[in-house]
């Protein structure tokens, strides 16, 4: 299988979850259970897991979702490629009702993201990237879910702006997790700014702010998983980013023994 094909199952498969997510979310209540970690379930999170897994089995490329049984780290180490999906990115969001959730599907190939989807079904903007190509692109889809232009179309290009205010800098924070060691950051940040402004947004949306150019650096100094990540990464790098490990300097890398990420800094 191609990867254009690929990408494009990816894309559908996000899609498909995200009204999957919707169709539940405007029900209103909605049970909620706790997993071993502690962390919020919806059924939400199982509709969208069992949705994205159909699409993506006829790609034949092994998957790691947040959703399932974890497979042992002798088992994949050796995958050439890879699918690292987050069904729901943003689960506590999508309880507090504030529109602020995606889906996160990223292809990854040999620890390095390649292609990377995120959907927000709430306000149906699509961002997709390929990364080799150095193009990612956001299309909003109409109120039923469905593309009215062509994927890929220049015009829906990111391509970030640039704050003419070498005075100030924009911080992207998150609405759930902001600690000392992000206000320590910032603390750093004043002393070479006049002005630091915090953005502050939930799940993946980060990485796509900071990609659009609507902030400038998105520190995270709290524990992610990979598929908390990976898409965001791929939108990221396709755009010029880094997404830098606080532990060893260098960009982090997927399909690992451990699944959980180092502390990150996502910049030029």
């Amino acid at each position: 299988m191609k990867k254009s094909d690929s990408f494009l199952i990816a894309i559908k498969a996000s899609i498909e979850a995200g009204k999957s997510i919707m169709e539940l979310y405007e029900q209103g209540k909605v049970k909620i259970e706790s997993k071993e970690d502690n962390s919020p379930l919806t059924a939400a999170d199982t509709a969208s897991n069992n949705v994205i897994i159909e699409e993506l089995k006829g790609t034949n490329i092994p998957i790691i979702s947040e959703e399932n049984k974890q497979i042992s780290y002798i088992d994949r180490k050796d995958w050439p490629f890879c699918w690292i999906v987050d069904p729901l990115d943003g689960t506590k969001e999508f309880i507090k009702r504030n529109g602020e959730f995606t889906v996160n599907i990223a292809l990854v190939q040999k620890g390095v993201p390649i292609l990377g989807v995120i959907y927000v079904p709430v306000t149906r903007e699509l961002y997709y990237s390929d990364v080799k190509q150095e193009k990612a692109y956001k299309t909003v889809l109409n109120k039923e879910h469905i593309l009215t232009r062509e994927l890929f179309d220049e015009k829906d290009r990111i391509i970030p702006t640039i704050s003419k205010k070498n005075d100030l800098i924009k911080v992207v924070g998150s609405r759930s997790h902001m600690n000392q060691d992000t206000e320590d950051f910032i603390k750093n940040l004043r002393m070479d700014f006049n002005e630091v402004e915090i953005v502050s947004k939930g799940s993946s949306l980060k990485f796509c702010l900071i990609a659009e150019g609507r902030a400038d650096v998105y520190p995270r100094f709290a524990p992610t998983m990979e598929w908390d990540t990976a898409a965001g990464h791929a939108i990221c790098s396709a755009v010029g980013l880094k997404v830098i490990s606080k532990r060893t300097n260098s960009e982090l890398k997927y399909n690992k023994d451990s699944l959980l990420n180092d502390y990150f800094v996502v910049r030029k």
